[in-house]
C-alpha cells in the first residue's frame, strides 16, 4: 500500500511528417472525413454529467462557413453556479487522492492521446481551428502530451522541494493545493494550452471551471471526453460554454475564487485582473493570478547564416496560422553585411 514512487521519464513526443503513402496520412484523412461527415451537438460537462441547453450555437470551420460541423450548447449563469459548486464539492475527495493516483490519470490521457485519439484531436483542430496538419500535430498531439507528461514529472520535483533540517529535527512540508476553485480561460490557437492550463491545476489538487472560447469548443469536447475515459472523477474540470461577460460575472464575485489561469489578450487579461482587485474584499482567500499575453517576439540572424534560410524563417515565424500566435515574430535584427541579400529575397516572396 505504501511506496515512493518515481514516475517515468518525460520525453518529447516523436512528431509524425504525414508524408505521401504514410499510414499516419491515410489515418489523419480518414478521421478528417469521418468528422466532417458527422455533426455533433457538443455538451458542457458539469459535474461528470453531459449538459445542454436550448440555445444552440453552430460550429464551423472558420475556412468553410458554409460546412456545419454541429452545435453546441451556450450555457448562463446558472450553468457557472453549477460548475462551481460541482468543484467545490469534488474538492475534497481529490484532495485526498494520493498525488500518484493522480499523475496517473494525466499520463493515461498523454498515452490516449498519443495512440487512439491522435488522428482525432489533430482532425479537431484542424477543422475546428483551420491548422494543417503539421500544425495540428505539433500542437494538439505532441505538444499537449508533453504538457502532460512533463507536468507529472515537474510536479514530482515540486514535491521534493523540502526545508533543510537540523540534528535531531526533522522538518517537512506539505504542498496543498489552492483553497476554492480555479478558473481556466483558454484561448481559440493552441489546443494543447487549452487543454493544459485546466490540467495543471487538477493535476497539483485543485478543481477546475474551465472556459474555452468559442473557437476551440469542438476540439475542447473533445479533450474533455479524453479526460473522462482517462479516469478524471466527476466534477475535477467542468467545461461550461458561456459568454466572457456572464462568467466573469459570476466567477469573480464568488467568495471560493482562488485563481484563474489564463492565456489570451493584453485587454483582457487587464480587465480581469481590474475585476478580481475591485472583489478582493469577497474572497475567503487572495486569488492566485496567472496569465499569458502577447509578446514582442525577434528573430535575431547571425552574419554567417544563410539569407535564404532567414527569410523562410522570418516568413514562417511572422504569418504562419496567419501569425495568431503569441510567439509570432514581430521583429528582427539583421547584420548590416547581410541585410541587402535578405531584404532582396525577402522581396522576391
Amino acid at each position: 500500500m505504501y511506496g515512493i514512487f518515481n514516475v517515468p521519464t518525460a520525453v518529447n513526443e516523436p512528431i509524425k511528417s504525414y508524408a505521401p503513402g504514410t499510414t499516419d496520412r491515410a489515418m489523419l484523412k480518414a478521421a478528417l472525413e469521418e468528422a466532417r461527415s458527422q455533426k455533433i451537438d457538443a455538451p458542457m460537462y458539469i459535474d461528470g454529467k453531459e449538459v445542454r441547453t436550448s440555445k444552440k450555437k453552430k460550429l464551423s470551420p472558420p475556412h468553410d462557413h458554409q460546412h456545419i460541423l454541429g452545435q453546441y450548447s451556450e450555457g448562463d449563469a446558472t450553468h457557472v453556479k453549477a460548475a462551481i459548486n460541482a468543484a467545490l464539492k469534488a474538492r475534497a475527495a481529490w484532495v485526498a487522492m494520493p498525488w500518484e493516483q493522480r499523475a496517473s490519470i494525466f499520463l493515461r490521457a498523454a498515452e490516449l492521446l498519443a495512440g487512439p485519439y491522435r488522428y482525432k484531436i489533430n482532425a479537431a483542430t484542424m477543422l475546428g481551428q483551420s491548422k494543417n496538419a503539421y500544425q495540428a500535430e505539433i500542437d494538439s498531439a505532441c505538444e499537449l502530451i508533453d504538457f502532460l507528461r512533463f507536468n507529472v514529472q515537474y510536479m514530482t520535483e515540486i514535491y521534493r522541494q523540502q526545508p533543510i533540517s537540523s540534528p535531531g529535527v526533522w522538518n517537512r512540508m506539505e504542498w496543498r493545493p489552492l483553497e476554492g476553485f480555479i478558473f481556466a480561460l483558454t484561448p481559440f490557437n493552441f489546443t494543447a494550452i487549452a487543454g493544459n492550463l485546466p490540467t495543471s491545476c487538477a493535476l497539483m489538487g485543485n478543481t477546475v471551471v474551465w472556459k474555452p472560447a468559442n473557437a476551440a469548443i469542438y476540439s475542447a469536447r473533445m479533450l474533455m471526453e479524453v479526460f473522462m475515459k482517462a479516469g478524471l472523477p466527476a466534477g475535477v474540470i467542468n467545461l461550461v460554454y458561456v459568454p466572457g461577460a456572464v462568467a466573469a460575472d459570476v466567477i469573480f464575485k464568488h467568495p471560493d475564487f482562488a485563481g484563474i489561469h489564463f492565456t489570451g489578450s493584453t485587454g483582457v487579461f487587464q480587465n480581469i485582473w481590474k475585476s478580481i482587485g475591485d472583489n478582493i474584499h469577497r474572497y475567503k482567500t487572495y486569488p492566485r493570478i496567472v496569465g499569458e499575453t502577447g509578446g514582442k517576439d525577434f528573430i535575431m540572424m547571425h552574419e554567417s547564416a544563410d539569407p535564404a534560410e532567414v527569410v523562410t524563417a522570418l516568413s514562417r515565424g511572422a504569418f504562419e496560422y496567419q501569425g495568431q500566435n503569441v510567439s509570432a515574430a514581430s521583429r528582427a535584427y539583421i547584420p548590416t553585411n547581410q541585410w541587402a541579400a535578405v531584404k532582396k529575397d525577402y522581396n522576391a516572396i
